[in-house]
């Protein structure tokens, strides 16, 4: 019993590992997209055009990495990925046009979906053995290394080094840490064999975990892209204070992640959803009502602490289907949970022009309803 639970604390600690590193690469590309603007001459609109070909690269190889995780194994997939995703990053960073910053961020994307299908299908298989959730744990390591990624970042602005070395030594810690770790990741997964029958139970279920997950990530989309420009036209803060939603959502999220786990285990999964979709609700319509800097960090905080386990435990839950490969089911409801991502932004600008930055926020809160309503029938 002993050597099994130590065995299980190695299997999680690799995955941590792998989790943290995720973020930490990921951020280490966003902090320096000014720079990279600047290098390629791009204005707003061209940047905005290059940009959308990662989340592209991400949707279309949300199915491919579906089919491989599922016949060839999460295991070695991860370690395909590990190898893979220095290639584009390091790219991006000697990209000198716009097509080639295109083409780099097009397989930046197919290949960090790759590595996010495969590591939390291995989350799924640690958690099943662990017997309790877990899963919101793991993405509060990617979310620490996202804040690690904008330290070094930072970092790496001040002191005047090029995105294409910043890169560079960001991937060679990388890759060390992923080898390292990648000796103790599941080995003997479970392999399910897809039940032959018509669209039933099992996908329906599917269905509807993939909504909530797209409900919570038209949130998150917003408060990405967002939060800033509400602070800025809406409370009327100075440029200075333009961050503050941002800062006070992203802190709440990772610390719910954190926490997450012990109310999952306590309360169930879908109370915790259920209990996230009001918590969304009513952070978003505490900004709205209130447009003041105080109570508008407030909300925003409650709104990073609503969405934080969510798609943990949409992914825990998905991955616990016996009628689907654990891989195929994670990538099946990350697809339709992606398309809120990439929908949210826009249609917030469109309200916005429309109507108002606050009805647009207004309109978004109610998707936390659609969450309530979802995991109600998810008991059914």
């Amino acid at each position: 019993m002993l050597s099994k639970l130590t065995e299980l604390s190695k299997n999680r600690m690799a995955l941590g590992i792998f989790f943290f590193i995720s973020g930490l690469r990921f951020a280490s590309w966003a902090c320096r997209i000014p720079n990279i603007q600047d290098q390629l001459h791009l204005n707003n609109a061209a940047l905005g055009s290059v940009l959308l070909l990662l989340p592209i690269g991400s949707m279309i190889g949300l199915p491919i990495s579906g089919y491989l995780v599922t016949k060839f194994g999460s295991r070695t997939m991860l370690l395909v990925a590990a190898f893979a995703l220095p290639s584009p990053m390091i790219g991006i960073g000697l990209s000198t046009t716009a097509w080639t910053l295109a083409a780099n961020l097009f397989f930046f994307g197919l290949t960090n979906n790759l590595m996010n299908i495969a590591v939390n299908t291995q989350a799924v298989l640690v958690e099943k053995h662990f017997g309790r959730s877990i899963m919101a744990s793991f993405h509060g390591l990617w979310s620490l290394g996202g804040f690690t990624g904008v330290g070094i970042g930072t970092l790496m602005i001040g002191l005047s080094v090029s995105p294409l070395t910043h890169f560079i030594l960001i991937n060679i810690v990388c890759l060390a840490g992923m080898l390292l770790a990648h000796q103790h990741t599941i080995q003997q997964e479970e392999h399910v064999v897809t039940i032959k029958k018509k669209f039933g139970k099992p996908y329906a279920y599917l269905v509807l975990l993939g909504i909530i997950a797209f409900s919570t990530m038209v949130c998150e989309g917003t408060m990405f892209d967002w939060s800033g420009v509400y602070f800025n036209k809406v409370i009327g803060v100075s440029k200075s204070l333009t961050t503050v939603g941002y800062v006070a959502f992203m802190m709440m999220m990772a610390t719910g992640r954190f926490l997450g786990d012990k109310f999952i285990t306590r309360m169930g999964a879908t109370t915790v959803l259920r209990a996230s979709g009001i918590i969304i609700f009513v952070g978003l319509m505490i900004a709205v009502i209130f447009p003041f800097i105080i109570p508008s960090t407030i909300g925003f905080m409650l709104v990073g602490m609503g969405v934080s386990s969510v798609v943990p435990i949409a992914y825990a839950l998905a991955g616990k289907t016996h009628k689907m490969a654990t891989g195929a089911a994670i990538a099946s409801v990350s697809s339709i949970g992606f398309l809120g991502f990439l929908m949210g932004p826009p249609l917030i600008g469109f309200i916005a022009q429309a109507s108002s930055l606050r009805s647009s926020f207004a309109l978004i809160a109610f998707l936390g309803l659609v969450m309530v309503g979802m995991s109600g029938k998810l008991r059914q």
